[in-house]
């Protein structure tokens, strides 16, 4: 029983990310989520950076964000509950490798603004 309520926990919180990304502006990667990534991802994931030299996840520019890492996509366009880059960013992956590494984690506004554009379609907008 306790399996079942996980997964309708998770129906009912993917139901209100929906809802919230539908009822909200649409979320510019140029204006809000770029200068999110800038003050906390780009001085280890770009050339040179140890996020960078670990995982080749360079996020300077959209198409490296989207390319991803050496092992895959971090971002799931359309799905911000299972893209790696908010699992991360929220602290649902293993602790030890949470997202900004060895910093604070980002504050609550700023990682919804990373959901609800990974939500509606994570756009080169």
């Amino acid at each position: 029983m306790k399996h079942v309520h996980h997964l309708s926990a998770a129906a009912t919180s993917l139901a209100a990310l929906a809802l919230l990304a539908c009822s909200q502006h649409e979320v510019s990667y140029k204006k809000e989520v770029l200068p999110i990534l800038k003050a906390n991802c780009f001085e280890c994931h770009t050339p040179g950076g140890i996020g960078y030299e670990k995982s080749k996840l360079d996020m300077s520019t959209y198409d490296t964000l989207i390319k991803g890492t050496q092992y895959g996509p971090v971002v799931k366009s359309g799905d911000s509950f299972t893209s790696v880059l908010v699992m991360l960013i929220e602290n649902r992956a293993d602790s030890s490798i949470h997202m900004p590494y060895q910093r604070n984690l980002m504050s609550q506004s700023n990682i919804d603004t990373i959901k609800t554009w990974v939500a509606q379609g994570a756009k080169n907008n």
